[in-house]
């Protein structure tokens, strides 16, 4: 993808659309997601939004398992299974990048961090599955590491009352915009990255 050059220091973090998260009870919760997720893709690759997917994908051998998984003897997401299979509508097109993780927060894979600084990204649109684990725990670490965070809200899902307190808890972590207001809320952004560069903090 050639990135838009209005748009050249954004990017859009999706996580873990796949099988494994996405519950009968959180599909009846949030009947919109899918369609939400593939108009936001739609988007982005329109306005030239540079999109990596971060997946969940676990080894059958629990080699790879995070430390309470193991003791529970289950984790989503294990390789040769339906669960790490992607919703239709949130597949990657050709050149679109794909990093997989063994744990909740996606910046754990050094290799998403690699991917972002080396494209000089600066504002992280982040979505996906779920609010109130993945989605937040990788909001809050990119803002940490300086990125400015915008989570779109009408693409995440979770439980009713988990996805909630997560935009009532931590708008000072994590800006909130839904897929329509993207493109109209770009002068703002913008701003917002020029106001910290005239200060001399650089994300």
């Amino acid at each position: 993808m050639t990135t838009n050059r209005k748009w050249e220091e954004f990017a859009l973090l999706l996580i873990d659309v796949q099988n494994d998260f996405w519950s009968k009870e959180v599909a009846e919760a949030f009947p919109d997601f899918p369609r939400n997720t593939a108009r936001l893709l739609n988007l982005c690759r329109a306005e030239g939004i540079d999109v990596l997917h971060v997946r969940a994908r676990f080894k059958p051998d629990r080699s790879d398992w995070m430390a309470r998984y193991k003791l529970l003897d289950s984790i989503p997401c294990i390789s040769g299974t339906p669960g790490p299979e992607v919703l239709p509508e949130a597949r990657e097109l050709p050149g679109e990048a794909v990093i997989y993780k063994q744990s909740y927060d996606s910046f754990c894979n050094p290799e998403v961090e690699t991917w972002l600084r080396d494209r000089r990204k600066r504002y992280v649109l982040v979505a996906g599955l779920v609010t109130a684990v993945c989605v937040l725990l990788t909001g809050a670490a990119a803002a940490q590491r300086g990125f400015l965070v915008a989570v779109v809200e009408d693409c995440c899902a979770d439980q009713p009352k988990s996805h909630g307190l997560v935009f009532d808890r931590y708008p000072n972590v994590m800006e909130r915009v839904k897929v329509d207001q993207i493109s109209t809320r770009l002068p703002a952004w913008k701003k917002q990255l020029a106001d910290l560069a005239a200060v001399g903090v650089h994300a």
